[in-house]
């Protein structure tokens, strides 16, 4: 089968010219910013609201549900996606535009509840904190009142599903909950990883993050500047655990992934620096007895976000993901 080109988007890139500024800061460019929608008159597809998740840290979280749910009364729980933003841990917000209505797009097509997460970003707040974030999303499900968590979720089918850097955040996310010290969030019960074009890297290129180190959208430099800024400080290289999933051959959790039978979905494209490191990722995984599903095509990076074709099949996968891995 022929390769098929895509053609990149056209917009005011952050990832190209970070600028640091004093006291672990960096320039951000005002971006627009998408209010929840929770009309009951309008014709949208999705209903949203936001709730608070920790006023301290400034954290919260974007709730997505199919309207049709709502006006139908429909008794039917839904699987719950929780979402975790791209943009090198530095950039972009849950209600960044992009990110918002792809997480729409999300909640129509597969019939799901789908949970955004704002969390905080580095270089003022470095990873862990938007792991920790993570987390404490996933305990606010366990034990909140809310209406629509109450009324149309399923928490024994929960999917973490991140894109670029969320793809890295579901992934960590998912070895803490796999660990045995995270037993108490049940009735949440983890089905899976969903991890869309993962951002991951190391000390040593890969053939794809060399071949592309030009990219227009990702290029090398912004791979390594966005982990500068986000790994721990006094960090001397990308061989971290956070940004390297192989080093010292994976995290010993990866053996609880198997035991709780979690599958892990991995999605990659051709023209993304990211691909080897995704594709590793995936053989790596599955060499370890996680039952991995993978999807590899052409496209460029977050494609989706841009080309309606291949967000048909990434949610196509998605939901035949879903169905293979759920109650």
């Amino acid at each position: 089968m022929s390769s098929q080109k895509f053609v990149r988007p056209i917009f005011d890139n952050p990832f190209f010219n970070i600028e640091e500024l004093p006291n672990d800061t960096i320039k951000r460019k005002p971006e627009p910013l998408i209010p929840a929608n929770s009309d009951p008159n309008d014709t949208s597809l999705v209903i949203s609201k936001d709730v608070d998740l920790d006023i301290n840290k400034k954290t919260w979280l974007r709730i997505y549900v199919p309207r049709r749910i709502i006006a139908n009364h429909d008794n039917d729980k839904l699987p719950v996606i929780f979402y975790y933003h791209g943009g090198g841990f530095v950039f972009f917000h849950a209600n960044s535009y992009g990110w918002d209505l792809f997480c729409q797009r999300l909640a129509e097509n597969l019939g799901a509840m789908v949970i955004a997460l704002e969390y905080r970003l580095a270089p003022e707040n470095r990873l862990p904190a938007a792991y920790d974030d993570a987390i404490d999303g996933l305990y606010w499900i366990k034990s909140t009142q809310d209406e629509w968590i109450r009324n149309y979720s399923d928490l024994s089918n929960v999917y973490l599903f991140g894109s670029s850097s969320g793809g890295n955040m579901a992934y960590h996310a998912g070895l803490r909950v796999a660990s045995s010290s995270y037993k108490e969030l049940e009735p949440v019960k983890i089905k899976g990883l969903i991890l869309h074009q993962p951002y991951f890297s190391g000390k040593n290129r890969t053939e794809s993050e060399e071949k592309l180190k030009d990219d227009q959208l990702l290029p090398l430099h912004a791979i390594d500047k966005m982990f500068d800024l986000s790994l721990p400080k006094g960090t001397l290289d990308h061989d971290h655990e956070y940004s390297n999933p192989f080093l010292n051959g994976g995290s010993k959790h990866l053996d609880d992934m198997v035991t709780r039978g979690w599958g892990i979905l991995v999605t990659g494209v051709s023209e993304d620096p990211l691909v080897d490191g995704a594709r590793n990722f995936a053989n790596f995984v599955e060499e370890k007895g996680i039952k991995t599903f993978k999807l590899f095509g052409d496209g460029y990076h977050v494609a989706e976000f841009f080309e309606p074709s291949l967000a048909a099949v990434l949610f196509d996968a998605t939901r035949d993901f879903i169905s293979a891995t759920k109650s």
